[in-house]
């Protein structure tokens, strides 16, 4: 049986997620803002961006980007304090039409290097990521952290401007929350990676360690004096306007699918689909749930709203994701159905789930209740 929390629509089996008295962290968080003082905090992030400043390169940071509204939202924040970003952007699995044309977009406000690897090696962890850890996007997650600490190793800069903390925004381990740096013990911990090191892959489907140097992080003597920071650990993250700021600054959106309530997120990947589908498989809640627990805590939407939502939409299956069918995105990883459904039964907590399945998605066994 899943148990919300009472304030969003979080489940307990969200991992990292902490409650207090059924009230969940990313809730607690959201309510003890007012005690930042954002203005003293945007003037810490002036002074970090100003020791940055190298005269020996053009740029003040380096910007990870997917193109998407958060990225946009940040490069732009940057260039209005009066610095000057270079965005690195790490090509995701299966780049669809709306992301390559966000990718253009923002190249008209700032540089950009893009960054795509072997697209024949990156199959091969869709691959094995779905088969052994429910998750076809495995070498996107690496590839957000490693390839921009690359990239700033490489050109000489020390400072990584991210996004939103995901600890401070969706909740995580008590105190995590404050942490200002991303360091290499945060991305083995939080990255997404699953318990999988790049070096475990090494040897499967033909892989070899020179395939996997794009999805590990510098040595950390190559990383001394560099630093990753969180923009929102600055500034009040708002994904509602940083989706309007990057819109009047042409990005293109639609809906990704009917599991998504924005349709302004997760627009460059026609895996993402998969990846939320599974995300709802393994812990009971999917994308759509996350999207709609942001607007709860924000006043934008009842949790009753949002409730009906989520029973009515969250953890449906991408038969078609931004446009692209699901068979297409087998096709390119030289699978088929009858693998997506072996993965997905592998997967699946059935203790959350009855047994039966409607239209590939699994039905929650009870109505959710307050925790």
């Amino acid at each position: 049986m899943i148990i919300r929390c009472k304030t969003c629509v979080y489940p307990t089996t969200k991992p990292d997620l902490m409650f207090q008295d059924g009230q969940c962290q990313a809730c607690i968080n959201y309510r003890n803002r007012p005690r930042i003082d954002w203005r003293q905090r945007e003037q810490e992030l002036i002074k970090v961006l100003e020791r940055s400043r190298k005269s020996r390169h053009n740029h003040d940071c380096i910007v990870p980007s997917s193109g998407g509204k958060d990225s946009t939202a940040q490069v732009l924040k940057i260039i209005e304090l009066g610095f000057k970003p270079l965005v690195v952007t790490a090509t995701t699995c299966h780049l669809t039409e709306i992301g390559r044309q966000n990718i253009a977009n923002l190249k008209l406000h700032a540089d950009t290097i893009e960054v795509d690897p072997d697209p024949e090696a990156r199959a091969k962890l869709n691959v094995l990521g779905m088969e052994l850890v429910g998750d076809i996007s495995w070498p996107e997650h690496a590839a957000i952290f490693s390839i921009p600490f690359r990239a700033a190793v490489d050109y000489g800069m020390d400072l990584i401007v991210y996004g939103e903390c995901p600890q401070r925004e969706y909740g995580g381990p008590i105190n995590s929350e404050s942490a200002m740096q991303m360091t290499r013990r945060w991305v083995d911990e939080f990255g997404g990676l699953l318990g999988l090191r790049p070096s475990d892959f090494v040897g499967h489907l033909g892989l070899t360690e020179a395939n996997m140097q794009y999805y590990t992080l510098p040595s950390d003597a190559h990383m001394v004096g560099l630093k990753a920071i969180w923009l929102g650990q600055f500034v009040p993250w708002d994904s509602h306007a940083n989706a309007s700021k990057a819109i009047t600054a042409g990005m293109k959106y639609i809906l990704p699918s009917e599991a998504n309530h924005w349709p302004w997120e997760n627009l460059d990947n026609a895996q993402t689909g998969l990846h939320d589908h599974m995300m709802y498989r393994k812990y009971g809640y999917g994308r759509l749930a996350g999207q709609v627990s942001v607007d709860i805590r924000s006043g934008r939407m009842s949790r009753e709203m949002g409730i009906k939502l989520v029973e009515d939409y969250d953890g449906k299956f991408p038969f078609e994701y931004m446009g692209v069918k699901v068979e297409e995105v087998l096709d390119r990883l030289g699978r088929d159905m009858n693998w997506v459904d072996d993965c997905m039964t592998y997967h699946t907590d059935w203790s959350l789930f009855e047994s039966y399945v409607v239209n590939k998605r699994p039905k929650l066994k009870a109505p959710a209740v307050v925790g």
